[in-house]
């Protein structure tokens, strides 16, 4: 018997007895179905069994996430059930350390995905059979309203069952913490390390899955006045007095997630009465058949809502992807004559001017918006954040009107953990406009907030695209651009990294690098992450990393080009386009594309 048929021999047994095990009649089905395909040397068959018998589906900050499936690295019934034991006992011994005789109390969200409802039960089942006093939503429901419940029922923890904007196949289990797990300012937060590792070591710690009890009953399913408690805030969040305008009309897209009925019932508590729904994403639908990939980013997946807008005459399209934790924007570009949906950045820039424009309002000093500063929770003064791979353009905006800046890594993980947070965004879409109420990302209370921003503009007759040339005539023309590489083999990120650190850009379009770090290595102000970082002497940045949750490289570039008065922006636009064009042709070199 050779090596190879050793393998598959023992790859055979250990499905056979994941089979017998499994409690899903579905994922069994499958596993037999593969089983008898390999042993009969259908090859495709045993390839798939080895992937999913290839290890185990590691636990990090991200928590789980991968495609729905039999086996220990796929998404089920048996590996959640692991993790809802290990979580269940980190979250005991943690509050019983901090809070001895206090019972630990933690609530689970579900989206509309495959297996979501059933994966959130059974995590409640678990946390009751352990003592812990479990909340359930009462129903498929946006990521945001878990964040603001864990932190609105002051819950030490915190589990939402979505894969966010991956593909129909795969599922996730993002975990939060809260109250007596982690400081005050990491309340409600997804976790970060070291907890990431303690709750790994806690689920590599559970014994058989025969050892791991499901209560028949003992935890409480939420009544949908949590969703309502959290609309009636989040729409609250809006200044009618000092931006009363509402004459905007929108096109809404869900994405066949699970945000359209909540994020329409906010907008219109919120004043915002002329909204349509794209019919053909409106409902749930994990199968998501009108799109390649439920990712507002995505190429296409905004069509259907941009020619909805069209043909409505409508003012702004807002999108949030399925599980609605993040939101985009489109509108009508005055300078094409053509709708395009703004970058993260762009967004991002509008929304912290926008924050900044709203604290002055209500401070009634307009241009000395740095005394109204709110101290946040920790007594620290008012920051704005956004991540390190996002547009320098909203430290510019926050050191002009008076506010603390701060870089975090990637993800808002680091951003909404920021001490003093008043907004904090990243490019991928993401934007923390009310961290008191959802210390995560929120696509919900961010397109309100876009809203009031669009309408006001609207009122004043100019569009967003106005507004951003306001803030590049003050701030310079910020202009980002991405480059990612979708790798099959994991290898293949290691190998591109390693290339640039062995073999280090001595510049980018044409411009030499004057600042290089590895971020590898940490600095005072950030922890260590794997990115590489340059800075030019014109001051274009390129940062390129791995993704932390899709198999590949990601790579950021952005330049900064000056401009003295309105007429000088179209000259200014293609220049910096031409400045970007250069610094992805010098990017691509580097890493022998």
């Amino acid at each position: 018997m050779t090596s190879s048929d050793a393998a598959l021999e023992q790859l055979i047994r250990d499905a056979r007895q994941w089979a017998d095990e499994d409690p899903d009649p579905a994922t069994s089905a499958t596993l037999h179905d593969l089983l008898t395909l390999a042993s009969e040397g259908d090859a495709v068959a045993a390839q798939e069994l080895g992937d999913s018998f290839s290890g185990t589906l590691q636990f990090g900050t991200a928590g789980l996430r991968a495609a729905l499936g039999p086996g220990p690295n796929r998404m089920n019934r048996v590996v959640v059930r692991r993790a809802a034991a290990g979580l269940a006992a980190f979250l005991v011994e943690a509050v019983g350390a901090a809070s001895p005789g206090t019972r630990p109390r933690a609530v689970v969200g579900f989206d509309a995905r495959h297996n979501s409802d059933i994966f959130a039960r059974e995590t409640a089942a678990i946390f009751a059979a352990a003592g812990i006093e479990a909340f359930l939503m009462p129903a498929a429901l946006p990521t945001p309203i878990l964040a603001y419940a864990v932190r609105a029922l002051d819950c030490d923890g915190g589990v939402m069952v979505t894969a966010s904007h991956n593909p129909p196949q795969d599922n996730g289990y993002k975990v939060y913490l809260g109250r007596h797990a982690v400081p005050e300012s990491g309340r409600g937060a997804q976790i970060v390390a070291p907890y990431d590792a303690e709750i790994a070591a806690k689920i590599d710690a559970v014994g058989p899955l025969s050892s791991i009890v499901l209560a028949g009953d003992g935890w409480t399913v939420l009544p949908e006045s949590i969703a309502a408690d959290y609309e009636a805030a989040v729409a609250g969040l809006v200044d009618r007095e000092h931006f009363p305008a509402r004459d905007l009309k929108i096109v809404l897209t869900p994405m066949h997630g699970v945000g359209g009925d909540t994020a329409v019932s906010v907008l219109k508590a919120a004043g915002f009465d002329d909204v349509t729904l794209v019919a053909e994403q409106a409902r749930p639908d994990p199968d998501f058949p009108t799109v390649a990939f439920p990712n507002p980013e995505e190429p296409g997946a905004l069509d259907l809502a941009l020619a909805a807008a069209e043909e409505l005459g409508a003012d702004i399209v807002l999108a949030n992807d399925p599980d609605a934790d993040r939101a985009a924007v489109a509108a009508l570009d005055p300078a094409t004559e053509a709708w395009r949906m703004l970058r993260g950045d762009e967004v991002g820039a509008l929304l912290g001017a926008h924050t900044v424009a709203r604290l002055a309002a209500k401070a009634g000093e307009a241009g000395k918006t740095g005394e109204t500063a709110k101290a946040g929770d920790d007594g620290v003064e008012g920051v704005f954040a956004n991540s390190i791979v996002s547009s320098r353009l909203l430290s510019r905006i926050a050191a002009t009107a008076g506010y603390a800046h701060q870089e975090t890594l990637t993800g808002f993980k680091w951003i909404s953990r920021v001490p003093g947070l008043l907004y904090g965004y990243e490019e991928a879409l993401g934007y923390c406009v009310a961290p008191d109420l959802v210390r995560d990302k929120d696509g919900i209370s961010a397109a309100v907030l876009i809203a009031e921003m669009a309408a006001a503009a609207k009122a004043e007759g100019k569009t967003v695209f106005d507004t951003l040339d306001e803030l590049y005539l003050v701030h310079g023309l910020h202009a980002s651009d991405q480059l990612s590489i979708r790798v099959a083999d994991l290898g293949l990120l290691d190998a591109m990294m390693n290339r640039l650190r062995v073999h280090p850009p001595e510049a980018f379009g044409g411009s030499a690098v004057e600042v290089f770090m590895d971020l590898a290595e940490g600095s005072e102000a950030l922890p260590p992450t794997d990115g590489l970082l340059y800075l030019t002497r014109d001051q274009s940045r390129v940062i390129i990393r791995p993704s932390g949750t899709e198999p590949k490289l990601k790579c950021y570039l952005e330049v900064i080009q000056a401009v003295e008065s309105a007429a000088e922006l179209p000259a200014a636009r293609q220049a910096a386009r031409t400045s970007l064009d250069n610094v992805l042709r010098d990017v691509r070199e580097a890493l022998g594309l």
